[in-house]
This record gives C-alpha cells, structure tokens and sequence, in this order.
C-alpha cells in the first residue's frame, strides 16, 4: 500500500471529532486504502478489533447490506456500550437512502464515522439536508508528482515524462507493467465510472429518487472524449452542442448539461469558473473543465503527444486543489490568467507554460500579470529552466521544482 500521508493526517485530525468524515474521489483513487491504513493507525494505538466495523459496498458477501434497514440493524447488533465505536461505510452510494443510516447512527454518540463515495451526488440527498454543517469532506485525488516521483528510481525529468503519460493511479505506480496492461487497467477504470454511474442513477430512479436521465453509454463516452481534448480551453455547454450537432449528432444543450454534470459529479473531470480580477466576482461566461488524471485522458484519446502546455496546466490546477486553494480562471478584460489561487484570505496568480525562451511567449504570458495592480504574488510556472528569476515581482519557476516543493 502506498501511505498517503497528508491524507492520513487530515483523518488523526479529526478522529473522535463529532463530525462525519466523507472521502470522495474517482474510483480507484485509493479510498479504500486509505481507509485500511486508517484502520491499522487505530489498532497500532490501542483501538479493539471489536469496536471497529468495516462494510466495503463493493465487496459485500452480505448482499442484503444494500438495503439500508438491514443495514442499520446489521450495525447496531454490533455496539458496544460505553465505548467508542468506529464506522467505516466503503462506497457508501451503493445503499439507497444510506443517509438514513449515517444520520441514526450519527445522533447515537459514541460514534465515530468515516464513508467514502465516488460520485458527488452523495451529497445532493438528505445527507447534505440533514447533516449539513455535521460533516467535513475530504477529497481524494490520484498521487500528486511528488508522491509519484518518490516511487521511482528514475531522475526528475524522466519520472515527470512518465508522470504525464501513465498518470497518478496509485495501482499502476506497485508494478511493472506493459502499456498494454497499462491501457488495460485504464479501460476497465474508464468502463466502471461510466457504466456503474449510470447503474447508480438508475437504482436511485427505482427508488423514486429523481436523478437526470443518463442512459446512453456512447454519448456519454464521446462527450467524455470531447471534454479531454479540450481541457484548459473556455468553453459553454452551447460550444458542445455545436460541436456535436455540426458532426451531425442530433443533441440538445440540456442533454449535454446533463451528461457534462455527470461527468463531474463522478470525479473524472472538474468544472472551473471564471472570475473577475478587478472585482473578484464570478463571471457566468465559458467554464474550462480539467481531467482528473493524464493517465486516463491519454487512454480516452489514445494519442501520446499533443499539447504539452495545457497538460502540465491540468497537472498545477489539481496540485492546487491539494494544497487546499479554492481556484478559478481569472479574467482582466479581455486578458486571461491562468489561474486565480485562493487560500486564508489571500489570492496568488498563477500562469502556466511549458516554455518562455521565445521573447513572444514570455510577453504573452507575463503581460496579463502586469495589469493586475493588487499586491498579491504573481508567478509564471514552466518546464523552462533558462528563464526562472524574478522580474519586476513577478516569480518565473521551474514546474517540477514547484510540484516538488
């Protein structure tokens, strides 16, 4: 297992805290794992074997489990008065009305609960209703660089290369594969997001819960498909449309709203908004969307060379999310920044560019930060080792030296 710690800190942090502690991230991210290590943090300090109970919905040998009265009763038989219990709930999506559960359990004391899910619908139910304010969520991604490069025996450049290419998967970093067992594994990861997002919302319209209507599996998967090799670009849901209907598919802006959303609420790609500069108000103008992982992106498109500087423009924006900045594209009229960065109350401007050695590019991209009049920190990251420095406040780094530090 690889040991996240960052994550496994966050989680001591709030142990026997009175609040639900909700991982979410994109299947195979490493939740699951995540939650066996913290289980082993608890029986390494002293917790009993017998005040801990573990359901993983994915792996259930009681298939009964699923119903969530069953369930409910299934835990309870388990309590043991006057001491600690500690509630791990595995995918926790598969039991419909699971928040029924979470919230009886919740009220009990004595409890300490932690569940994972993989689609942020979790969070659209009574859960977000009748826990609001009870409970903190703790997105997981796939390995950061830097998590990534201290796997492997390689120089920085190399393990950036294949960083960029294989992606951050923590199961493709424990053993030496081909690319076709490489390509393999990132099928059936890309086929179960899709395919049990739709069984997901399917179960929940059975149950009269009302879920957006996502049955066609190609149209998904070509949207999917769309959405990555446009990642770093503005677009709108209007600009899908057209797409598609200019490559005579017969499709409606509410039909890709709602197949882009289920994207997004299975964590393969994040939605970004725009933000005004001047008056940090969020603009309602064209979103861009980032992929979740560069391993998968290259999968879906099957195409190993392209844009080099909107991947590594996906790679900071998830970095960004992992040392816990609210991000958003900055917009100065009619210039672009990257990324606005915020965090404490403070903003830090971020443009992204694989290189800077031609006099074109560096205006380009250090113009829009010289219009920005505030005095928060502005800085340029590229692969392009020649050119970092400082001029005039603004700070030109090194990418992997940023992901590494």
């Amino acid at each position: 297992m690889i040991y996240r710690a960052e994550y496994m800190n966050l989680l001591k942090d709030w142990q026997n805290k009175d609040i639900i502690k909700v991982v979410t991230g994109i299947r195979r991210c490493g939740k699951s794992t995540l939650l066996e290590m913290f289980k082993k943090h608890l029986l390494d300090t002293g917790v009993e074997q017998n005040q801990i109970i573990a359901i993983n919905f994915e792996a259930l040998e009681q298939e009964d489990l699923i119903n969530y009265k069953t369930l409910y009763s299934y835990i309870t038989e388990k309590l043991i008065p006057n001491k600690t219990m500690y509630i791990f709930l595995d995918e926790i999506q598969q039991v419909t009305n699971y928040e029924k559960v979470v919230d009886s359990l919740f009220v009990k004391g004595n409890i300490d609960i932690y569940i994972t899910g993989s689609n942020s619908y979790i969070f659209s139910g009574q859960l977000a209703t009748n826990l609001r304010g009870r409970y903190i969520e703790i997105p997981l991604l796939p390995l950061s660089f830097k998590e990534y490069h201290s796997l492997q025996n390689e120089d920085e450049a190399k393990s950036f290369r294949k960083y960029m290419e294989t992606g951050g998967l923590p199961y493709l970093t424990q053993f030496d594969l081909s690319q076709n067992q490489i390509d393999m594994y990132l099928e059936g990861i890309y086929n179960t997001v899709l395919l049990k997002d739709i069984e997901e919302r399917m179960n929940r319209k059975q149950e009269g819960i009302k879920e957006k209507n996502i049955t066609d599996v190609a149209l998904l998967k070509s949207i999917s498909k769309y959405c990555s090799s446009i990642i770093g670009s503005p677009v709108s849901l209007r600009g899908i449309t057209n797409y598609f209907i200019s490559n005579e598919r017969r499709i409606s802006p509410n039909t890709v709203s709602d197949y882009v959303e289920a994207l997004c609420e299975s964590y393969l790609f994040y939605s970004v908004e725009q933000m005004d500069i001047s008056g940090k108000q969020l603009l309602k103008s064209n979103k861009k969307y980032y992929i979740v992982d560069l391993g998968l992106r290259n999968h879906i498109l099957a195409k190993k060379k392209y844009d080099l500087g909107f991947s590594i423009e996906n790679i900071v924006y998830f970095e960004l999310l992992r040392r816990g900045y609210q991000v958003n594209i900055g917009r100065l009229g009619e210039l672009e920044i990257d990324f606005i960065a915020k965090k404490s109350g403070a903003y830090t401007y971020f443009q992204v560019t694989a290189d800077l050695t031609s006099e074109s590019t560096f205006k380009r991209e250090v113009a829009p930060l010289e219009k920005i009049k505030d005095n928060y920190e502005k800085i340029v990251l590229t692969l392009d080792q020649f050119s970092t420095g400082n001029y005039n406040g603004i700070k030109v780094i090194h990418v992997i030296d940023w992901l590494l530090s």
